[in-house]
């Protein structure tokens, strides 16, 4: 056997159907696309158009509500960190935050941090630096002889309410 004798099995690669080459094709003049309108042209945006009728999607009721501004929190409870300490896969010495969650395979996604849930038994002594914490966490930690340490966020809109009083204290000031 040599490299110019290889070839695939027969069958094996199937050539691409090109339409609109001739009535001789099969998929000639109208390329598969059936005739004429809007539905035989490229870029169609019609679908659930009902003509003229209210399509299904607006005659059904809306349901619910999705709060764009919802804090996106993963949840972590006492029980899974007891665990994944148990287990190796958690580190004690040191503070526990996002970071260490997230490298121990507790804490998935939570773009806004994380936040404790007492649900199981925590007994080790732990310090943590969570973005929240239940009154039932707080309680199990505190109890285990730990700390839960929950950073003030300012929001944004205070700051700018903060901003805008200092810039016109600032602008009195100079008039005076």
């Amino acid at each position: 056997m040599k490299l110019n004798e290889l070839f695939d099995n027969q069958g094996a690669r199937k050539s691409k159907i090109r339409v609109g080459r001739g009535i001789g094709s099969g998929k000639g003049k109208t390329g598969g696309r059936g005739v004429k309108g809007q539905k035989s042209r490229e870029g169609v945006s019609i679908a659930g158009f009902e003509g003229g009728q209210m399509p299904l999607h607006m005659r059904l009721p809306k349901r619910g509500f999705n709060n764009i501004f919802a804090k996106d929190y993963a949840e972590v409870n006492l029980g899974a960190i007891q665990k994944a300490i148990d287990s190796g896969k958690l580190k004690t010495d040191g503070t526990i935050d996002h970071a260490a969650l997230k490298a121990a395979g507790l804490a998935r996604g939570g773009k806004d941090g994380v936040r404790l849930l007492g649900k199981g038994e925590l007994t080790t002594k732990l310090s943590f630096v969570v973005q929240g914490v239940s009154a039932s966490a707080r309680e199990a930690v505190e109890k285990a002889g730990g700390s839960v340490d929950v950073p003030h966020v300012v929001p944004a809109a205070e700051k700018a309410a903060a901003k805008k009083g200092q810039a016109r204290a600032a602008k009195l000031a100079a008039k005076a």
